[in-house]
């Protein structure tokens, strides 16, 4: 994924994750992560539908995380905000005369999985409390 969506949805539930029961506004959020509110409510948008941030509206609200950090997973993060494939697709369409050109979309397939299957397996074995940890 080179799209930037882990790193900031990783920084906003982290930001969350340090701030505990607080509500924390979007503009804090962005102030720290140094984009645009804009953006960040659009990732928190995301993060809600996916379960992982409660939001309230108004003059006091915020988001905050839905589930306690030790819960919350890299790798239900990187699910999330999925968006293609980890190491992306070939442009171009192989000449299927050829007997490596026929098969190795296929086979670039299959090593893709594998190699996605692996970087999950690594995150889902650390939560956010503990990624937390290392702000404090």
């Amino acid at each position: 994924m080179n799209n930037g969506r882990f790193a900031i949805s990783v920084h906003i539930l982290t930001l969350l994750a340090v701030s505990e029961d607080e509500w924390t506004s979007s503009e804090y959020l962005a102030g720290s992560i140094n984009i645009n509110p804009v953006m960040v409510r659009k990732e928190l948008g995301n993060l809600r539908l996916r379960g992982l941030v409660a939001s309230k509206e108004g003059k006091s609200g915020g988001s905050r995380l839905a589930k306690p950090a030790s819960q919350i997973f890299m790798s239900e993060i990187y699910e999330a905000v999925k968006q293609q494939d980890l190491l992306g697709k070939g442009i171009n369409s192989p000449n299927p005369a050829c007997p490596v050109g026929k098969k190795i979309n296929e086979h670039l397939d299959n090593l893709y999985e594998e190699a996605e299957k692996t970087l999950l397996l690594s995150l889902g074995k650390k939560s956010l409390a503990e990624f937390a940890k290392k702000f404090n």
